[in-house]
């Protein structure tokens, strides 16, 4: 297959997935909640924090570009919600409300944010789809979007257990610094995929396939 064939394709497969049905693209976000629960289980946990070392950041992350504007949000809502309900999807097998209102629910919060910010961008810019402008955005929704709930929630979960708030230094010893070489990792797989999957020219139903390869980007 030559490259022309291969921008046609990627442009076909994102235009078909911005005209399904509202039915078909909530199968897709339940789909990619699925993929979050299974990323989930590839965990390392750390002895002195509650919040393990997991991948499930990548299928967030990537959850906003493969299902756009809302829908990659809902894909995490749904994961949320069925973990909340009791289905063991959440990391090392948990489930159920205890997890929400526990030690990582902030983090969960946080994947909401990061695919509803990626998913809008991704949809609405077409630059952002380049690897360079997609690492930037990815590394904010990474460590502002997912981290800053992530460790607002902690702080106060640890407040609720121990009766004192932790100070700075061991909040980002618990909730951040160990997460980070793992995080750049998934990040930049994330983007460097985005770059080569996203179609460089709008997809929108206002545009045709044969139109389409005037907007291409180098």
């Amino acid at each position: 297959m030559n490259l022309e064939g291969y921008y046609r394709i990627r442009y076909s497969l994102f235009r078909w997935r911005n005209e399904q049905t509202f039915i078909n693209r909530t199968i897709m976000a339940f789909f990619m909640a699925c993929v979050t629960g299974v990323m989930a289980q590839i965990v390392i946990p750390l002895p002195w924090t509650p919040v393990p070392i997991t991948a499930q950041t990548f299928a967030v992350l990537m959850s906003g570009v493969l299902l756009g504007r809302y829908w990659g949000g809902l894909s995490q809502l749904i994961y949320i919600a069925v973990g909340a309900a009791g289905i063991p999807w959440f990391a090392e097998m948990s489930g159920g409300i205890d997890v929400i209102m526990g030690a990582t629910g902030g983090y969960l919060i946080g994947f909401v944010l990061a695919a509803l910010f990626l998913g809008h961008l991704v949809d609405r810019y077409i630059r952002a789809r380049k690897f360079t402008p997609m690492l930037g955005l990815m590394l904010f929704a990474n460590f502002a979007l997912i981290y800053i709930p992530g460790l607002m929630v902690l702080g106060l979960w640890m407040y609720t257990t121990t009766g004192s708030f932790p100070g700075v230094w061991e909040l980002l010893v618990m909730g951040l610094l160990p997460f980070i070489a793992g995080d750049l990792v998934k990040i930049t797989g994330a983007a460097a995929l985005t770059r080569a999957i996203t179609p460089k020219e709008p997809y929108g139903e206002e545009v045709d396939i044969e139109k389409a390869a005037e907007w291409r980007l180098p």
